[in-house]
């Protein structure tokens, strides 16, 4: 094994070890969790909100964007294998 490998398992056992101590009470626990709970609904409604701006402003929404770019990538997979035939019949 090299260095980053031990390294690694030295990283994990420590945060391993303080998330133990850290959890070991009950109540700091349910502190915790009740914060990342409001963590991600915060997240949400800033999601939201931002759709709701962008519709304002009438720009597409994130979600359309990512299904666009997919879009575009299976046209562009689609292209090449079609140059790909192409350059196949040329060469006959």
């Amino acid at each position: 094994m090299g260095l980053k490998d031990d390294l690694k398992k030295q990283a994990l056992r420590l945060s391993g070890k303080a998330m133990e101590k850290l959890m070991a009470d009950e109540g700091r626990a349910m502190a915790i969790a009740t914060t990342i709970g409001r963590v991600q609904r915060g997240k949400q409604a800033l999601d939201r909100g931002q759709e709701e701006l962008m519709k304002a402003f009438h720009f597409a929404p994130k979600s359309e964007f990512k299904s666009v770019g997919k879009q575009l990538a299976g046209l562009k997979r689609r292209l090449r294998e079609l140059d790909e035939k192409l350059g196949d019949l040329s060469d006959e």
